[in-house]
């Protein structure tokens, strides 16, 4: 389909409008797509490998869980549960982005498929800036930080072809991104009641379940208090 100036014109103000909104995520998803290609390299899977899974799965933290499945012999049912147990927050994320997106035409299939932790941080609380079209303005945030995280796969993976050392304690900085996007969105009031229901429904679901079983529990615990204090919070 052929793209009128016009569109072009809307797309590009709208990537311009979304690239500073987009920086925390730029210098997080290449420091953490680096980490991850590397890791990659060390078992044996170069810079393309790491490319493809990047483009193809795109699954961040599941990404890093699938280093060690490639290195073992497989078991698909295994698999298949780590998977859901891994990823199972994204259904809350699509929920949760059900009225952000609608109405966006096929577009809206692009930003389902490249949804992340990230990118949800970013599209759940801003908004598009006065006469930037609001479909282009979260197309250009989705498609940045799927982008950031490739291109830093890729890198990572040439890095790790040429320098050789300890990467031990390296994928930590998943969770040093989660911890900066946490700490970013505790400077909205607006978002600090979520972000402390968050925080005490993981902690709850950390001791009744012990840590390797808490993700499912905390997240229909965050669930079940966010749809019950909805109008309380006005909670969208």
């Amino acid at each position: 389909m052929e793209v009128s100036k016009k569109q072009k014109s809307e797309i590009k103000a709208a990537f311009f409008a979304a690239f500073p909104d987009t920086i925390p995520v730029l210098t997080g998803f290449i420091g953490l797509g680096m980490a991850y290609g590397i890791l990659m390299e060390t078992k044996g899977y170069g810079p393309i490998w790491s490319l493809l899974m990047s483009a193809i799965a795109f699954c961040g933290s599941m990404q890093f869980v699938a280093i060690t499945l490639l290195t073992i012999a497989f078991n698909p049912i295994q698999a298949f549960l780590l998977s859901i147990m891994v990823n199972a927050r994204h259904l809350f994320y699509g929920i949760s982005m059900l009225n952000k997106y609608k109405g966006l035409g096929k577009i809206r299939f692009f930003l389902i498929y490249t949804l992340c932790d990230e990118t949800f941080s970013l599209v759940s609380s801003l908004e598009p800036p006065e006469n930037i079209n609001r479909k282009y303005y979260y197309f250009a945030i989705s498609l940045l930080d799927y982008l950031y995280w490739i291109i830093g796969s890729f890198l990572g993976g040439i890095v790790g072809g040429l320098i050789s050392f300890n990467t031990n304690g390296l994928d930590f900085v998943l969770t040093a991104l989660f911890v900066v996007l946490f700490l970013e969105q505790w400077k909205t009031k607006a978002n600090r009641i979520p972000a402390i229901i968050g925080l005490v429904a993981t902690i709850i679901s950390r001791l009744l379940f012990g840590a390797s079983n808490l993700v499912i529990p905390a997240m229909l615990l965050i669930l079940l208090i966010l749809i019950g204090g909805r109008k309380r919070y006005a909670l969208n």
